[in-house]
């Protein structure tokens, strides 16, 4: 029996919309979906009539931020090398970049299974489109340590020459904007909240002016935020 394949399918952020032919066709046809949340793939697989078989793939974190391997990981590549096509899937964007996906694909990697491809939409990617500034090179970090950790983050964050993007949650916007101001006051910040959804928004200037904007409208403070940090 063949060996089958893992699809790494990106999905939209927001808009429903932001998908490939290529994508849905592969959703379609394989035998399993791997999700990082099946609720929240639900919404999508409907708009598009997907009834493919879904699976929870999800992350676990302990306290401190480290986190332990994720579950089902050896079942999937199970029923992979068992002949089974089967299509990984985050909640929104690109599988592997700030979730657990990397870890299947390296599972997968190491059990000599096909891992491919299929890109689409990424919140890094649509922010650095209308960024408007020199992004030839750049540096990516994640999401900021909960707490431990949190000010080394940001230290670093202020140590690159080069421009930093980070990805946030809105309940730890402010104070890691306090923080990022306390350290490098001449920091600039592109900061896009909401991204391909109905109430999109790109806040632009010094750290300062961004945080006295959210003071400002703490009503605004929602979503999935993304952020650039510039000199």
């Amino acid at each position: 029996m063949e060996t089958g394949i893992l699809y790494i399918v990106a999905t939209p952020i927001g808009n429903l919309g932001d998908i490939t032919h290529r994508a849905v066709e592969i959703l379609k046809k394989v035998d399993l979906i791997v999700c990082e949340d099946t609720r929240t793939s639900r919404k999508l697989l409907e708009h598009y009539g997907i009834t493919t078989a879904t699976m929870s793939f999800y992350q676990n974190v302990r306290s401190g931020g480290a986190t332990k391997p994720v579950p089902k990981t050896e079942k999937i590549i199970t029923e992979i090398t068992s002949g089974k096509n089967v299509a990984l899937i985050t909640d929104a964007g690109t599988p592997g970049i700030s979730d657990p996906g990397n870890q299947l694909v390296a599972a997968a990697v190491a059990a000599g299974i096909v891992a491919i491809p299929v890109p689409g939409a990424s919140s890094l990617t649509t922010l650095i489109s209308v960024a408007g500034i020199d992004l030839t090179r750049f540096v990516f970090l994640g999401f900021p340590p909960h707490k431990k950790g949190r000010e080394t983050f940001f230290k670093e964050v202020m140590a690159f020459r080069f421009p930093v993007i980070y990805l946030e949650s809105p309940h730890r916007l402010m104070k890691n904007l306090e923080l990022l101001k306390s350290l490098a006051p001449e920091k600039n910040v592109i900061l896009g909240r909401e991204l391909t959804k109905m109430f999109e928004e790109i806040v632009r200037g010094n750290v300062d002016d961004v945080l006295t904007y959210f003071k400002e409208n703490p009503n605004k403070i929602k979503g999935e935020i993304v952020i650039i940090s510039y000199k």
